[in-house]
């Protein structure tokens, strides 16, 4: 199921992350942090990763800011979407914010199948995570439904993702530390790309929200 559309969204109301004062004292919101990047390189950086997750990683041609930002008085941004696009036409479309309700989600549009995640980032429960898929889906008859109907399937984790994350670098560490190992320079590699994309994006709402050419990873 090559991937066509990509949509994706990450929301939280900064209020019942960090308290009343979160749009005052909060580090996500200090103009004097992350150049004013604010939720998008926080939220945003989610959205972007999950979308060059559904094409393998690929760099999106151009990137896009949508001109319906929010920012704060000191100019950091608290609400933004952005477009993705890539040479051979797929797209991807991103919306993040710190006053919307929490939300988590994307769903990945190929022409013969759908994958709608709900909890991307945190999943609803902590020791289960869950999906849903369709494929070769069309109206039933009379149109009175869909067939066949999207399924679910749940990962059931013995230990959250948090610790698993933990254990992956510990590991990576130790292979380094007692076998010799080199560094792994998938990680790094992955960051690169995602962050190459944030500062399209950035660069896009600098420039009136006109198109900004990805750079290359080299």
């Amino acid at each position: 199921m090559p991937a066509f559309i990509i949509q994706s969204c990450f929301c939280f109301p900064g209020s019942s992350f960090g308290g009343p004062d979160f749009f005052r004292n909060n580090i996500r919101v200090d103009p004097n942090l992350d150049g004013q990047l604010g939720v998008l390189g926080d939220a945003g950086w989610y959205c972007i990763r999950a979308s060059l997750w559904a094409v393998d990683y690929e760099l999106p041609k151009t990137a896009i800011a949508i001109p319906r930002a929010i920012t704060s008085e000191s100019g950091v941004i608290l609400a933004c979407e952005a477009r993705l696009v890539w040479a051979d036409g797929k797209a991807a479309a991103f919306h993040c914010s710190y006053l919307s309700n929490m939300t988590m989600d994307i769903t990945v549009i190929g022409t013969r199948g759908t994958l709608h995640v709900n909890d991307f980032v945190i999943p609803c429960q902590e020791n289960v995570a869950s999906f849903t898929t369709a494929a070769e889906t069309r109206f039933a008859e009379l149109m009175t439904g869909w067939t066949p109907l999207p399924s679910e399937h749940k990962v059931i984790l013995d230990i959250p993702q948090e610790a698993l994350m933990v254990k992956e670098f510990s590991a990576l560490a130790g292979s380094i530390k007692w076998n010799g190992s080199k560094p792994e320079k998938m990680w790094q590699m992955l960051s690169r790309k995602t962050q190459l994309v944030l500062d399209a994006v950035k660069a896009s709402f600098a420039k009136g929200c006109q198109p900004v050419e990805v750079l290359s990873l080299n």
